[in-house]
């Protein structure tokens, strides 16, 4: 059997949006203290024992989330063009969390985005 290690680190955000042709409230500009999960999995250790210093994985999550910390997301890209749901906020920091992360043993395999404590979206991508 093959060993399989999933790190999971989780840091926070602030920001506002407007769902553009939503029925509902979420049309009008609101924010959120977003909370950002994400999960990374590796098969092999390093000398030290470890798949991946958590603090890596914490600086590439709080630098992409710095790119929209405080901001309106509707205008900055590529939030200016695609709705800021949750679902797309999430799949932004899957991809760009993965094109910094990602090596031949290592590859981010989920980002959960919080967008209260009782609503959340789960991102992944079939290997």
């Amino acid at each position: 059997m093959t060993a399989q290690y999933t790190l999971k680190i989780l840091t926070d955000f602030a920001s506002a949006h407007t769902l553009r042709d939503y029925p509902g409230d979420c049309r009008r500009m609101h924010g959120h203290n977003w909370k950002l999960e994400v999960e990374v999995v590796t098969d092999r250790l390093d000398d030290t024992g470890m798949g991946v210093d958590f603090r890596v994985i914490k600086n590439a999550a709080r630098d992409l989330a710095k790119t929209l910390d405080h901001y309106y997301l509707n205008d900055i890209p590529p939030f200016d063009k695609v709705n800021p749901t949750a679902e797309n906020i999430a799949a932004y920091f899957f991809r760009g969390l993965s094109q910094t992360l990602n090596q031949p043993h290592l590859r981010v395999s989920a980002v959960t985005l919080w967008e209260t404590d009782r609503a959340c979206v789960r991102y992944t991508e079939q290997v």
